[in-house]
This record gives C-alpha cells, sequence and structure tokens, in this order.
C-alpha cells in the first residue's frame, strides 16, 4: 500500500482545505516544488496533485506549477486532478510528465467521457470520487448528486480506469480518522483498485487501512496529517512495505 503525499495548489501555493472550503484553507508553502523534494526525499513513491483553482473554476489554473513538479522528478509517478474536463488537458498533462490524471466532477456528470479517455490514454487515467455520506459530491464538492458512489465505481469496471480516489468529504482535512468502512465498501464495490483519501491523521489510520487492503485499497493521500506532523511519511511507508 502507497502512502501518497498530498499538494494542493491554490494560487501557486501549497494549501490545505477543510472539508473543501476554498475560504477556509491553511498556507503550508508558497514553493511548490520545494514541497515536492520533501516528500520525495522522504522516501514517497507516488504524489498526489490537487488544482484547486481548477476544481472551480473547471478549468487547469495552476498547470505551471504541476509541470515544474513533473520535469523536476520526472520518475516519480504524479497524479493531477482539479479541472480536469477535456481530452486536450489531460494530453497536455501526459506530456508534461504526469502518469495519471484524475477525472471528478466529469466523471459523474458525463460517464462516458470516462470510457473514451481511458481508450485514448489507457493507462492513465482515474477517476476522483467524491462522496458525503455516499453520495458523490461534484464541481468541488459545492453539489451533492443523487448518484452512489459506489454505483459509479461499477459503471466504470469494465473501462479500464486504474484507480479510483475515493474521499470521505465530511472527514477531509478535519483530522477526525478515515472512513475505513466507507472506503472497504468501495474496495469491494468493483475490482478497480482504490485509494483512500480524507481524514488520515496518524499510524493508526494507515494500520486500519493495512489491515483492510485485501478490499482492494492500494494507497493513501494524507495531506494535512503530514503536514502539521501527526503523521511521518517514512514511518508509513515502511509499515506498509513491512507489512506486505
Amino acid at each position: 500500500m502507497l502512502i501518497i503525499p498530498a499538494i494542493d495548489l491554490k494560487d501557486g501555493q501549497c494549501v490545505r482545505l477543510r472539508q473543501g472550503l476554498m475560504d477556509d484553507s491553511t498556507v503550508f508553502s508558497d514553493d511548490p516544488v520545494a514541497m515536492a523534494t520533501k516528500w520525495v526525499d522522504a522516501g514517497c513513491r507516488r504524489l498526489h496533485l490537487v488544482d484547486l483553482n481548477g476544481a472551480f473554476a473547471g478549468t487547469p489554473v495552476n498547470g505551471d506549477v504541476v509541470t515544474a513538479i513533473a520535469k523536476a522528478y520526472p520518475k516519480l509517478p504524479i497524479q493531477i486532478g482539479g479541472g480536469i474536463r477535456s481530452a486536450e488537458t489531460i494530453e497536455h498533462y501526459i506530456k508534461a510528465g504526469v502518469e495519471y490524471v484524475i477525472i471528478g466532477t466529469k466523471a459523474v456528470k458525463d460517464p462516458g467521457f470516462v470510457t473514451d479517455m481511458c481508450r485514448e490514454f489507457p493507462g492513465h487515467i482515474v477517476v476522483g470520487l467524491d462522496a458525503k455520506d455516499g453520495w458523490v459530491a461534484t464541481d468541488g464538492w459545492a453539489e451533492v448528486s443523487d448518484v452512489k458512489a459506489t454505483d459509479l465505481a461499477r459503471r466504470f469496471e469494465a473501462d479500464g480506469v486504474s484507480a479510483i480516489v475515493y474521499t470521505d468529504i465530511a472527514r477531509d482535512g478535519m483530522m477526525q480518522g478515515v472512513n475505513v468502512d466507507a472506503t472497504v465498501a468501495m474496495g469491494e464495490a468493483s475490482s478497480i483498485p482504490v485509494i483512500a483519501s480524507g481524514g488520515i491523521t496518524n499510524m493508526d489510520d494507515i494500520r486500519a487501512l493495512k489491515a483492510k487492503s485485501a478490499s482492494g485499497i492500494c494507497g493513501a493521500i494524507t495531506g494535512r496529517a503530514i503536514y502539521e506532523g501527526t503523521l511521518d511519511v517514512a514511518e508509513a511507508q515502511a509499515y506498509c512495505d513491512s507489512a506486505e
């Protein structure tokens, strides 16, 4: 199981939001490339980038920063989400050196787009499902849909999606612990590997997820916990590796 540090980008800075609220953000660094270096030095084997401005704008806003990180670490798999709603955007990111692009809002509103993009960019498509009480949220979490997250996961099973990033909105950035049961349900809903996100606070969360990794949980994204020091990336990854 991979420990995946998150770098959330807002106005070119590294920030963390609470429950996805753009006006409730904490700036952790004004140098995203240096922050990426910190997590690479700690031994991470994948990075999770989010263009927060892009998620709300519907088009990439912090693309230059993403490209700079990808160029600094060409051998490190990077996944990017936020405002990815066209084939052109996906192609741009892949050419820039990004390994995986995360389709979120567009996946909910136009599932056929995921099918098409998996065909056009095989092995590079990840679906981001953000849920509140099991229901999918879209548009930077501003809207909650009438679609169940597990049902949507099954919809993408035959498309060739590389992974599903599953985020429990109620816990994201709140340091209240990961929703293990909901993540396990997502993992068992389809054969697509699931990356947990939202609420991861300390090693207890990592142990709880690792114990259920047979349900299809392949990774855990962590943000606020590693920035505030309640979780150590190197320690968490070492535990996951030793527990394999």
